[in-house]
């Protein structure tokens, strides 16, 4: 199958064909996924709570992303793969650089970072130094402290408007995706329809270019909690690889997320 780029997902937004996502963190679960045909893989720093066992995602370093990130690229030949830059490893341009530069020699194909305006220079800096940028915006867990817990973003309008009006200004900075993460449907939908770049979504209902879930969450088997957005999909299935396939599939007709993964 044709390598995934970043054209092929802007390509697919353009013709409402979704994009289904998975984190990974090894080869043999990269190579399983890729096969089945995921679109995109993420090293998430959600490593930190699944792999690790902590409370949040704050401890995990550049260094244990990119030993995630080489053993992923290993495993894949398809998917377009994805690397967290991990808290505080971009809180200055220049460590920005330097620490995106170190994920991307890892194999990588583009960096997530998560925030709003005032990442619009590192975002710049970034493009011009030739790597591409998926943005984070919703509930960003790296900002847990800041919000008192893992809570559902932009409920009230005045928050909803700044969440758009980030999401732009992070598109004309040149990220090339946006993930959502816990926003309410209508404002997922709203976010989704006025950017022109495609959007992840991760409890942010079904109107979204794309759906991510954290793998040991869709195979239910995470060590702390199951979030609500989530949905166990070994309880329907076989094996993992009929229900990475299932997962695909739901996502690409659209039944998945439901109501009941979504937020009001």
């Amino acid at each position: 199958m044709k390598k995934v780029s970043l054209t092929t997902l802007m390509k697919m937004k353009q013709e409402n064909d979704k994009i289904a996502c998975l984190t990974a963190y090894d080869a043999s679960f990269a190579k399983l996924f890729d096969t089945c045909g995921i679109d995109m893989i993420l090293i998430g720093d959600s490593l930190g709570m699944v792999l690790k066992g902590e409370d949040s995602t704050l401890g995990v370093t550049v260094d244990e992303i990119a030993y995630h990130v080489k053993s992923v690229k290993n495993g894949v030949e398809r998917a377009l793969i994805v690397a967290d830059m991990p808290f505080m490893s971009y809180a200055t341009p220049e460590q920005c650089y330097a620490n995106a530069s170190q994920l991307m020699a890892s194999g990588a194909n583009m960096v997530k970072v998560e925030g709003g305006t005032w990442l619009l220079e590192s975002v710049r800096g970034l493009i011009e130094r030739g790597i591409p940028v998926c943005g984070h915006l919703g509930l960003t867990p790296q900002s847990v402290n800041v919000f008192g817990g893992f809570k559902v973003q932009g409920r009230n309008a005045e928050k909803a408007e700044a969440m758009l009006t980030a999401a732009i200004e992070l598109q004309e900075a040149g990220i090339q995706l946006l993930v959502l993460e816990c926003v309410p449907t209508s404002l997922a939908k709203l976010i989704s329809d006025k950017l022109s770049i495609p959007v992840i979504g991760i409890g942010a209902g079904p109107d979204t270019d794309g759906q991510i879930l954290v793998m040991h969450d869709m195979f239910g088997i995470s060590a702390n909690y199951m979030p609500k957005f989530s949905k166990n999909y070994l309880l329907e299935s076989s094996d993992i690889s009929s229900s990475v396939d299932q997962f695909i599939k739901e996502v690409k007709s659209g039944a998945f997320p439901g109501p009941e993964h979504s937020f009001e």
